[in-house]
């Protein structure tokens, strides 16, 4: 208040004036906190026709998020979105609000006006046949949208932009996965089988020994359970020496091929949890696959786009 008060006081009471100051003071205020998380913020999304925008809003602190004057900005950059439909962020960001000034300049006035960084943290578009929406009521932190290749039942469509919001799939299918997620699940299912295999040859000789494994998993733990009597110092100088040479001799002669089939069987579980089409169907009991729920209706998903400022 004291801040508007200024600056009409600044322009001599010419509001317009008045605004372009606010606007100006947004702009210092934003590149003073340029490097500020912009961590809460307000998600919104629109529908037209067969098209659906999903714009964030986003803002330092959660008194901030929850302002009428920061809830009213996003909910007029989310209708200037449907109304443009702008390829991109860039796009958004020029287009023009109802008083004439772009999006962008409407962010950086509400920058002046709470002295608290604001910016457009995501903007995306969907173009389908059918197309739905959703946004978390109760925190309005996290949304998504959907298109079908054909309309569906309202309960469908909601099922699915809900299951596309709660459990984060990486692709709509396994063949639609992207090729470096998939390699990098390899590699990391390669080491992890890799790991656990020598763990296993490193406790099934400490166990012929008689020393617990639990016992002697970290060097800490070692020290700790010598100190308290655990663990004799002979035993806990044994437990070091299996756990070296057990350890190198294992890793060292691994079996190739069964570390590859262990591993190309983990990506597939992965992609079973977080490719769209294969996950459990979430708003059911019967333990179908999304694949499954949509072939009831003879659908197909061609895309989503889901944003949180949660995650």
């Amino acid at each position: 208040m004291m801040d508007c008060k200024k600056a009409l006081e600044e322009a001599q009471g010419d509001f317009n004036k008045a605004m372009d100051i606010i606007r100006e003071k947004g702009k210092l205020v934003a590149a003073k906190r340029a490097d500020r998380e912009t961590s809460e913020g307000a998600v919104k999304t629109r529908m037209a026709g067969n098209k659906a925008i999903l714009v964030c809003l986003g803002c330092e602190t959660d008194f901030v998020s929850r302002n009428a004057d920061f809830q009213n900005l996003a909910e007029a950059i989310a209708d200037v979105a449907i109304a443009n439909c702008p390829a991109d962020l860039a796009g958004l960001k020029a287009c023009k609000m109802a008083d004439g000034y772009t999006v962008e300049e409407a962010v950086e006035a509400q920058t002046g006006k709470t002295g608290e960084k604001h910016v457009l943290a995501y903007y995306d578009i969907v173009e389908a046949p059918f197309v739905t929406e959703y946004v978390h009521k109760l925190n309005g932190k996290l949304g998504a949208l959907v298109g079908f290749d054909k309309p569906v039942s309202a309960e469908l469509a909601k099922g699915v932009v809900m299951q596309v919001a709660s459990m984060n799939p990486v692709a709509i299918s396994a063949e639609a996965c992207p090729k470096e997620v998939l390699d990098n699940e390899y590699k990391v299912a390669v080491e992890k089988t890799k790991e656990e295999q020598v763990l296993k040859a490193v406790e099934a000789a400490l166990k012929k020994a008689g020393i617990n494994p639990a016992h002697v998993d970290s060097e800490d733990h070692i020290e700790s359970n010598t100190s308290k009597g655990w663990l004799t110092p002979a035993q806990a100088d044994q437990a070091r020496e299996i756990i070296k040479t057990v350890g190198a001799e294992k890793a060292a002669n691994l079996n190739p091929v069964m570390i590859e089939n262990i591993a190309k069987g983990r990506v597939q579980k992965f992609l079973k949890e977080n490719t769209l089409e294969e996950q459990e169907y979430q708003m059911s009991d019967d333990k179908k696959t999304v694949k499954e729920v949509l072939a009831a209706e003879g659908a197909k998903v061609l895309v989503t786009k889901r944003f949180s400022l949660t995650d």
